[in-house]
């Protein structure tokens, strides 16, 4: 299928080269958020190195290839059309991965180097556990249907201690502002939000209606 390449630049080496599909979905091609949360890693704001990371609705594989690239141990996941692009692209950026990345993926429709997209379809995510350091998304908030999956999903992946970096471009057509609202309201019920601010973004790669949140399990609290 035809192609064309994304380059990302990175503080500290060659680009890293994203090959993106002129058809297909919308995980077939580099959204601005992913931009903005990949280069928001580079900032060191979050120590990566030896951590557990997990990317949920990966796409191209931005995000968690540059993780990958800053020492973490990276498991991504998306839908099964996905798997070919995702494999072509961490192929691609291999020579650059100081943490872990495998490039081939298990027997089987779901893997944990190239898992189905978890909240999608309501996955088992026993093979994730223990919970991961990070978990990170990039532009998954956009499907009504997949909110509550979304939650369960994020509820038994995470730990007390998985902080979840979830970026959104901030959309005003549609049905966008209430689907936004009700995710967020949703997540409060179990999470803590902290809204991460601008100047802490990547010097050139922010915008005004591109949002990083930082999100953790609230703490359980017992009866004295």
């Amino acid at each position: 299928m035809a192609g064309f390449v994304r380059e990302l630049e990175r503080r500290g080496g060659p680009a890293l080269r994203l090959e993106q599909r002129a058809a297909g979905g919308v995980g077939c091609v580099v959204w601005d958020a992913a931009l903005v949360l990949a280069k928001f890693l580079e900032t060191g704001a979050c120590p990566l190195a030896r951590r557990d990371v997990l990317e949920l609705g990966a796409g191209t594989g931005a995000v968690g290839i540059m993780a990958a690239t800053l020492g973490a141990n990276v498991t991504v996941t998306d839908l099964e059309e996905l798997q070919e692009l995702l494999m072509v692209n961490i192929e691609n950026n291999k020579h650059l991965v100081t943490g872990s990345l495998p490039a081939l993926p298990r027997r089987g429709s779901s893997t944990p180097e190239h898992g189905s997209c978890l909240y999608a379809r309501g996955e088992d995510v026993t093979e994730f556990q223990p919970p991961p350091d990070y978990i990170l998304m990039a532009d998954c908030i956009y499907y009504e249907e997949s909110l509550e999956p979304l939650l369960k999903t994020l509820k038994d992946l995470t730990g007390p201690d998985t902080c979840v970096l979830c970026c959104y471009e901030q959309r005003t057509m549609g049905k966008n502002p209430e689907i936004e609202r009700k995710y967020f309201e949703l997540l409060q019920v179990d999470f803590e939000l902290e809204k991460i601010p601008l100047d802490k973004h990547d010097e050139e790669y922010r915008s005004e209606d591109i949002h990083i949140v930082n999100i953790h399990r609230k703490q359980t609290t017992f009866p004295s």
